[in-house]
């Protein structure tokens, strides 16, 4: 049974030392991950920002929920990661998705393929990653990428390299994950317009999902961080509430009347057994938190991180 863990996800600030601020106050208040989103648009560039979170602590470890495959060649992504590896320490993780967000793809002037051609791309990325990132050197010749002699010249802190997530919420991309990765993040699946699809967000649902890992994982799957990405959470008389803003309300209200997985909300004792349950249940010790949402949670990260 894995200890839990708190992660803080955001994406933006209005300055470098607002970001960095932000990062400082997350590591006091006992969060042990400070993850980042990877769209276009209104956000930071992340490996810019990873590196100057990591920068201003000592403990935090940073990542990426989750890096899109398609915008970046294995190569390049595994020289980034590695290089942000040595330079904070050993603090990073590597967070790796398909890619999901039709107006990155319009920006980028990318095809946005069905969903079995892009996990495609991503299943042939992730064994020359992992293999790139472990010191390898690696050439060929496949459907998608094609390497020469390729070698990220930087060696990572970690052995044999960074730990992997591997974000999803579809039955190909849980197995894909069940497989190859260190971190099972589970997410509910989202329509075209990025509303939740309440269905994949009850509590049966999940676990369906965690029998479905368990399924492909085999012997491994005790070895397996799960991860939750929360939408919205709070805790009662702390500041915050589920109502804390329209945007979390209208998105994420649906699915609180079916006790989703995905909001948590109530007094600390109650949210404290919540997850003490689930853990036991269905083997979920790593959460992640909006920032909207880290001042407020903070009791029960103390109450629970690293328990």
């Amino acid at each position: 049974m894995h200890p839990f863990r708190f992660a803080v996800q955001q994406g933006s600030a209005q300055s470098g030392e607002a970001w960095a601020a932000l990062a400082r106050r997350a590591e006091s208040l006992g969060y042990d991950v400070l993850v980042m989103p990877d769209h276009l648009g209104d956000q930071l560039s992340p490996f810019a920002a990873l590196a100057t979170a990591a920068a201003a602590t000592t403990r935090l470890r940073v990542g990426a929920f989750v890096f899109a495959n398609d915008y970046r060649h294995p190569l390049i992504l595994a020289r980034e990661a590695a290089t942000l590896d040595l330079l904070s320490g050993g603090r990073f993780e590597m967070g790796l998705g398909a890619g999901w967000m039709t107006g990155d793809y319009r920006q980028l002037g990318m095809t946005y393929d069905p969903a079995p051609r892009r996990i495609d791309r991503l299943e042939e990325a992730i064994p020359l990653i992992k293999r790139l990132l472990a010191g390898e050197t690696v050439t060929h010749r496949g459907e998608h990428y094609q390497l020469d002699q390729a070698s990220v010249g930087v060696e990572p802190v970690q052995k044999p390299r960074p730990p992997l997530a591997i974000g999803g919420g579809g039955p190909r991309m849980l197995k894909l994950a069940a497989r190859e990765a260190e971190i099972v993040g589970l997410v509910p699946g989202f329509d075209a317009h990025g509303r939740v699809r309440v269905r994949e967000a009850t509590e049966t649902a999940t676990a369906e999902k965690i029998a479905l890992i368990r399924e492909a994982a085999g012997e491994r799957f005790e070895r397996l961080e799960i991860n939750m990405w929360l939408g919205d959470a709070g805790l009662v008389g702390s500041g915050n509430s589920l109502l804390s803003s329209v945007t979390a309300a209208v998105r994420w209200a649906p699915t609180a009347f079916y006790g989703s997985p995905y909001v948590l909300y109530g007094t600390l004792r109650s949210t404290r057994e919540q997850l003490l349950r689930r853990r036991d249940r269905l083997g979920i010790s790593y959460y992640t938190v909006p920032s909207r949402a880290m001042e407020s949670m903070a009791p029960l990260v103390e109450a629970l991180s690293g328990k």
